[in-house]
């Protein structure tokens, strides 16, 4: 993955961010991104330029990252897959401290940066396995959520495409 010497992607973003506190239209959004993930990310003070768009993406993701029965960690390894394959550092960047709380090991996650996905095993491979499955994620992530809910250690022989 590209990145400068500082591990961060070069790129600067398109839109302009919202500096937060400084459009009191958006302070009780502001407050609940705040409450909900902990501080205004980048990505948020971009996003805060729609509000509609900022409180959709904050409601979807608070879904996601708290309210599933899916595991963090493996929650963060699809995560940092659909980074590598969209090529989006930043993501990448912005999920390593989240994997790492999640109990992800550093040697997984640098195999992930470099796409080697060959010694996974069980659920984890099931998901790693084919990049339609994760690309898959990305796009309806609750075909992710619902495949994994009836899969079991050792059913990685079921193709959820065609129910075999």
């Amino acid at each position: 993955m590209p990145s400068n010497s500082k591990g961060k992607s070069p790129h600067k973003p398109r839109v302009t961010p919202v500096v937060p506190g400084t459009r009191p239209e958006l302070s009780e959004l502001e407050t609940r991104i705040q409450g909900a993930r902990g501080r205004i990310s980048p990505l948020y003070t971009v996003l805060l330029n729609s509000p509609e768009v900022a409180s959709g993406w904050e409601q979807l993701f608070t879904a996601i990252r708290q309210k599933t029965s899916v595991p963090p960690a493996l929650r963060e390894l699809v995560i940092l897959r659909i980074a590598v394959l969209n090529g989006a550092d930043y993501e990448f960047e912005a999920h390593v401290s989240h994997a790492l709380a999640a109990g992800m090991t550093q040697e997984v996650i640098d195999r992930l940066r470099r796409d080697e996905t060959g010694k996974f095993s069980g659920v984890e491979r099931l998901v790693l396995k084919d990049r339609s499955y994760v690309k898959a994620a990305s796009v309806n992530l609750w075909w992710l959520f619902s495949t994994l809910k009836t899969r079991r250690p050792g059913d990685e022989r079921r193709d959820p495409w065609n129910g075999s």
